[in-house]
């Protein structure tokens, strides 16, 4: 189906895995813990109960490294029955100070990409996880130039995008969401009557995927970033 953008006035940006890398920094960090635990369980196993316990925990710990790290203790504990070593408990932290402290990777073009836009945008960042990491990121990223806001939302269901647009002032059909999770940027904005273009990253976190009978085809999808230029100008 055609879609057309050109009632868009406002542009809102998924972070993680849609600016600069992020997932493929968290499936480093389990194989590390799993090759930690391997006096333990097998790997399958450690990845299955760690996975488990993050979800466990969502609710208590939010989204991002802090809550991961968290929940990798727990599991760590429950697997070895509370005998895992103090040390490799040190080591679990360390990781997750590691991924605190890595440099923002950003994604092929997307300042190419921002600095068009934003002259005939407005844009915006709206994205989940831990507050301070995020704006961390944000800064180190030296693209806090291109926004006009930051929204760093508890998750990213239909009643917080529209509570969001409703305080920003920006009607429903004057928005569109760019992202790479079909499940957080894509699908409740298409079910409020925004307009979202998907932009798929080679990792996705296994919460962040739908059964096929949950896809749309209310949206666009794109190989790359840059390709949205050409719908949108």
């Amino acid at each position: 189906m055609d879609l057309d953008y050109s009632n868009i006035k406002v542009i809102g940006f998924d972070a993680d895995d849609t600016l600069w890398v992020n997932e493929t920094y968290f499936r480093e960090a389990e194989e590390k813990f799993a090759d930690l635990l391997e006096n333990y369980e097998t790997k399958n196993k450690i990845d299955q109960e760690l996975f488990k316990m993050e979800m466990q925990n969502l609710r208590l710990y939010g989204y991002g490294i802090k809550g991961f790290v968290l929940s990798m203790i727990e599991t760590a504990l429950d697997l070895s029955d509370n005998k895992v070593p103090l040390a490799t408990i040190t080591t679990i932290l360390n990781l997750g100070k590691e991924m605190i402290a890595r440099p923002v990777e950003l994604l092929h073009g997307v300042e190419e990409v921002l600095k068009q836009l934003v002259e005939d945008y407005r844009l915006i960042v709206l994205t989940k996880g831990d507050l301070l990491d995020q704006e961390r990121k944000l800064d180190r990223s030296g693209l806090t130039k291109y926004f006009h806001h930051v929204e760093v939302l508890s998750d990213k269901k239909e009643e917080n995008y529209i509570n969001l647009l409703e305080h920003l002032e920006v009607p429903v059909n004057e928005f569109l969401m760019i992202g790479n999770s079909l499940k957080s940027d894509v699908l409740p904005i298409v079910n409020i009557g925004a307009q979202a273009i998907h932009v798929p990253f080679h990792t996705t976190w296994a919460h962040e995927e739908v059964s096929i009978d949950q896809y749309t085809n209310n949206h666009l999808t794109v190989n790359k970033i840059t390709e949205i230029l050409k719908h949108l100008n």
